[in-house]
């Protein structure tokens, strides 16, 4: 061949290479525009298809890029990872890429890669701030309180989502069961379905049934839902209102055309109507809002108590994507111009299926940090505003797409998920808590609920427990199985309770009850009264008194909380101004051997009045026995408890019933012998009994001894002026009653009166008289003897309970 032949085969060669190269890059444009144009109409399976035959032709970063964010669209997480690490390795790529990247591991579970991805590609966490991976690594290792536990009579190896349960128990769903379609590793589209072309047996988005609604009673298979919408494809999204007694639902309305526009896209609406005796929709109303050749509008629920249907939609003026809105109306279904719940809720990002309970509102979101696709959110209900919105955590979330939080109205919740292990591509989970509920009761000394009081639970970490009181008052706490806490509560006036074996370990039941006592604190408690007495004129403690201090003093180094009052006096001889000054000594002789005794100073209060109080009749210039004077020179010691009202005292060390500590209203008394007995001031005062005075027959005056007796009555309401008593006067049964109550009334007066005389204020004192109604013993029937008799010619004294 010579070489013209050779340059015009050449050329022939360079012609027909041309050619087929401008064919098959046309081939390759068509290609990518077509799976552009499917992407755009959201049929993401017919993209990827079109995406992955360009790429394998030509291996190109827009390709792998576009690969990537179309199995990202339909949730095909597997898929997805694995073209974002294509896209990734190309010189092209950004560091936007990377992030993509990133999040695609994530919501595969590849934690123990993450550290490595960041170091192979010179990044830290740091680096993708909006990635916010420590807080999503916290959030995962967050130990759950929750368990999941998948519906089995209602899921399949098709999509289930979404639950309600109408008034007469019957449960509906949504899902695109059925025979047609191959493609079980793509869940559903569960968003916005539209399309521009149309089969009536399948939906053009991945090749599966179209959604339908199914309900399900509890002893019945499932049955289909059918609606009097005509030309409706996708039904899903059903919630029943009890309150309206209606059900909403999504549903997408085909379109084939329209006059005068050959491309078009359909889009999903609300609609609601009313439930036939069989089941089915009946005289359907759509939303006033829906637009169904302009945008989206989806995933109803009703708030009836604010009269607010909340939805989903990407109509204008949204923050992008699909934005969570409510509608108000009133009693005629009048429904309002369309709300967005503003930026706390909605990102650029999709957010969908809203719902409310109690105080909480519920979402799904792509564009809150999350754990992997589609995450559930929850954030504070209060006044038709949301706010404090964050992760519902493990286990309602996972790596996978977590959807459609409902709590029904049969007193269940349910999410929607296509997690790993369920039976199907998205499953209906019912929500098991795992934590025991503790229920907390706290009473009084007398039995008597206390619902008003401040409460704080700690873990071992120091991490406090949310808790909440019934308006019975009961507290009511979470705890988690096999944990320790500790708990605290606290009331003003009352000793707080402490618990710091508060535990679950071991504990096999559902619900913890707890019954605490809490006592008020007995303010200015007076629990011993004693005297010192001293030689005339000295002011030392003399030997026979030094017991008494000393076991005073062991008292108050037992007991914290007590605080001494000492009185201190002289008889009625010298000047006025030299007896001051004596009684003045003697207190400080009283504090200054119990402070050698370890108390401290602040806790003794010091008085003195020199001869200002005297305990009997033995004033200036009036005669009197040494005994009556040595009776006036005196410390009066008063052992008071908790004497400062403003402040809040700890319960006592060793006392393991608060109540115990409760001052009972028989209040200690003096022995006849006047001798000190010591008790538990924690649980008793000291005291000496109150004698009971014997008059002969017939007679109502008393006799020395008994005055002795009663001065022992006086010194002690001298010395405790909180201290009232009440008299009551006897007879024997002989004599007529009315002279027996008269002769009772003179008894009960006559040692009223000798208080009065001596010193106690009158209004300290009540007195009463019985007669005879009341002996000791009845010789009504029988003949008695004088001694019989004499015991029940008497007075009584006892202290007052009603004015302690």
């Amino acid at each position: 061949m010579d070489l013209n032949m050779k340059r015009a085969f050449l050329i022939i060669l360079s012609v027909i290479y041309l050619l087929f190269l401008k064919v098959d890059v046309n081939a390759q444009s068509r290609l990518l525009r077509y799976a552009d144009k499917q992407y755009n109409l959201e049929n993401y399976l017919k993209a990827s298809e079109a995406y992955k035959k360009s790429f394998d032709r030509k291996a190109k970063y827009t390709t792998a890029l576009k690969l990537a964010k179309t199995f990202d669209k339909f949730g095909s997480y597997e898929n997805a990872y694995d073209w974002w690490s294509i896209a990734v390795d190309f010189e092209e790529s950004t560091k936007e890429d990377y992030s993509k990247f990133l999040t695609s591991a994530i919501k595969n579970g590849k934690w123990d890669e993450i550290d490595q991805l960041l170091s192979n590609a010179g990044f830290t966490a740091s680096d993708f701030p909006e990635l916010n991976i420590e807080g999503i690594r916290t959030i995962m290792e967050t130990p759950s309180t929750m368990e999941l536990s998948s519906l089995d009579l209602i899921n399949t190896d098709a999509s289930e989502f979404g639950m309600s349960v109408d008034k007469y128990g019957n449960t509906y769903y949504s899902s695109d069961r059925g025979p047609i379609g191959d493609v079980k590793s793509i869940p559903s589209v569960r968003l916005d379905a539209k399309n521009d072309m149309f089969s009536k047996e399948k939906s053009d988005i991945n090749e599966r049934e179209y959604y339908k609604i199914y309900r399900k009673s509890s002893d019945s298979v499932a049955s289909k839902v059918s609606t009097d919408l005509t030309d409706a494809l996708h039904l899903n999204d059903p919630h029943y209102s009890p309150g309206l007694d209606l059900i909403f639902y999504t549903a997408f309305v085909a379109k084939t055309k329209i006059k005068g526009r050959k491309n078009f896209v359909n889009h999903a609406g609300i609609y609601f109507g009313k439930i036939d005796q069989s089941g089915n929709i009946t005289d359907s109303k759509p939303f006033k809002f829906n637009k169904h050749l302009a945008y989206g509008v989806m995933n109803p629920f009703v708030d009836l108590n604010k009269k607010r249907l909340y939805f989903a939609s990407d109509m204008p003026g949204g923050l992008g994507g699909f934005d969570i809105y409510y509608s108000e109306f009133d009693e005629n279904l009048n429904f309002s111009t369309p709300v967005n719940l503003g930026p706390l809720v909605n990102t650029p990002h999709n957010e969908s299926h809203p719902s409310v309970y109690n105080n909480n509102f519920y979402f799904t979101s792509r564009g809150h940090v999350g754990l992997g696709g589609m995450d559930l959110f929850v954030g504070d209900y209060i006044n038709g505003n949301v706010d404090n919105v964050r992760n519902m955590g493990l286990p309602y979330n996972s790596i996978r797409d977590d959807f459609y939080f409902i709590a029904s109205t049969d007193g269940k919740s349910y999410i929607s998920s296509d997690r790993k292990g369920g039976q199907g591509l998205d499953d209906i989970y019912t929500i098991k808590e795992l934590f025991k509920v503790l229920k907390v009761l706290v009473e009084d000394c007398n039995g008597e609920l206390i619902t008003e009081f401040d409460s704080h639970i700690v873990d071992n970490s120091e991490n406090p427990i949310e808790t909440e009181t019934t308006k019975e008052g009961i507290l009511i706490a979470g705890l988690n199985p096999e944990s320790d806490y500790s708990l605290k509560i606290g009331k003003k006036g009352y000793f707080e309770i402490v618990d710091n074996y508060l535990t679950t370990v071991g504990f096999e039941g559902d619900t913890l009850v707890k019954r605490y006592k809490m006592a008020a604190i007995p303010y200015k408690s007076k629990l011993l009264t004693d005297n010192v007495y001293y030689d005339f004129d000295k002011s030392n403690i003399r030997d026979s008194e030094k017991p008494t201090l000393e076991r005073i003093g062991s008292l108050m180094v037992e007991n914290p909380h007590t605080v001494l009052y000492v009185s201190s006096h002289t008889d009625s001889r010298a000047s006025n101004a030299y007896n001051e000054a004596l009684s003045e000594r003697r207190a400080a002789s009283v504090n200054q051997y119990l402070t050698s005794l370890g108390i401290s100073p602040e806790r003794i209060k010091l008085e003195w009045f020199g001869e200002e109080r005297l305990v009997n009749d033995c004033g200036d210039g009036l005669p009197c026995s040494e005994s009556n004077h040595q009776l006036n020179r005196r410390s009066e010691l008063t052992l008071t408890a908790f004497v400062d009202k403003d402040m809040e005292y700890e319960l006592p060390e060793g006392i393991d019933d608060p109540c115990a500590i409760v001052l009972p209203l028989d209040l200690p008394t003096y022995s006849g012998s006047g001798e000190i007995i010591e008790k538990d001031l924690t649980s008793a005062e000291t005291a000496k009994e109150l004698p009971t005075i014997y008059f002969d027959f017939d007679r109502s005056n008393l006799k020395p001894v008994q005055e002795k007796e009663l001065d022992d009555v006086i010194r002690q309401m001298k010395s405790d002026t909180s201290l009232n008593l009440i008299i009551e006067g006897h007879t024997d049964q002989r004599g007529s009653d009315v002279y027996n109550e008269y002769l009772s009334e003179l008894r009960a007066k006559a040692v009223m009166n000798y208080l009065v005389q001596n010193g106690v204020d009158r209004n300290r004192i009540e007195y009463s008289f019985y007669g005879e109604n009341l002996p000791i013993n009845d010789c009504s029937d029988r003949n008695c003897s004088e001694a019989l008799h004499q015991e029940n010619r008497r007075t009584t004294l006892r202290w007052n309970r009603n004015v302690l």
